[in-house]
């Protein structure tokens, strides 16, 4: 039987595998063994050891029971938590670590509804989606949907922050999921509208080149009153801190304010668009 050999220093991934494989093998267990007790196939459990697969948060708590190390430093799940923030895009998890404590959320996005406006099934068509293109696996797309349900719940507190929003009208225009679906999330952008602590705007297309930004854009006010910045491309991810560098960002994002359209008429638009929904 060929045994592939291990280098846990080739990544966190790999580390991971590798002790995946020591502890079972210390167990006296075949990767068939652990496999029943996951509630896997071997070839997953191969897969998993040999760096093949990245783990899942309910593979890893699943040998976290198996082995009896739930809850302590060596958890697996731990491990595979540190793994996934490692595979985010920089600056993303501290990003995320503010957003949850923040005092003033400003949003700007382009070409789908904002995560934290997203509803479930919205979102979940989106992570399905990715699946189908092979960018992540399944179990990946249920965590992407369970950590959006976090930050969305880490937002429902006593005092709430006040949140901003201006989406570009592509995010109403472009369909994802269908009638049932696309119907639901904009009536979910009306009843976000409705909130005492929010403003929602639509930028519409006919702003033209009066649009500042042509990215994304995350700005948070934090309790001290600082400003931070987030902004990603397709590949990459920077949380801004710079008071010199954020200033400016956040002009812009009063600018953009003052082109979009105001709230009544944002809903009045976003309401014809659900109308006119096949």
């Amino acid at each position: 039987m060929n045994r592939k050999e291990l280098n846990p220093n080739a990544s966190p991934q790999a580390a991971y595998g590798a002790r995946l494989r020591s502890l079972r093998e210390a167990s006296g267990w075949t990767q068939d063994d652990l496999a029943q007790r996951l509630e896997y196939s071997s070839v997953h459990i191969s897969a998993v050891e040999t760096g093949r697969k990245p783990p899942t948060l309910r593979f890893s708590r699943g040998a976290d029971r198996a082995f009896g190390i739930e809850g302590t430093a060596d958890a697996f799940e731990r491990e595979c938590r540190e793994i996934k923030q490692g595979g985010l895009l920089e600056g993303f998890p501290e990003y995320v670590g503010h957003e949850g404590r923040a005092a003033e959320i400003r949003l700007y996005e382009i070409g789908i509804i904002p995560g934290l406006l997203q509803t479930p099934e919205y979102a979940r068509v989106l992570a399905d989606s990715a699946v189908r293109r092979g960018a992540i696996a399944p179990e990946q797309a249920d965590e992407r949907v369970a950590f959006l349900t976090e930050r969305q719940a880490a937002l429902m507190r006593p005092r709430p922050p006040m949140m901003l929003v201006v989406m570009d009208e592509s995010c109403i225009r472009r369909r994802v999921g269908g009638h049932k679906v696309m119907s639901a999330q904009l009536d979910r952008l009306a009843q976000f509208a409705e909130l005492p602590n929010t403003v929602l705007q639509i930028a519409p297309f006919d702003i033209g080149e009066r649009r500042p930004f042509n990215l994304p854009m995350n700005l948070l006010t934090l309790s001290d009153l600082s400003v931070i910045a987030y902004a990603e491309s397709q590949m990459r991810g920077h949380l801004e801190r710079d008071t010199a560098a954020v200033l400016p960002l956040l002009t812009a994002y009063h600018q953009l304010q003052a082109e979009a359209l105001p709230q009544a008429a944002s809903v009045a638009m976003i309401n014809e668009v659900r109308k006119g929904t096949p």
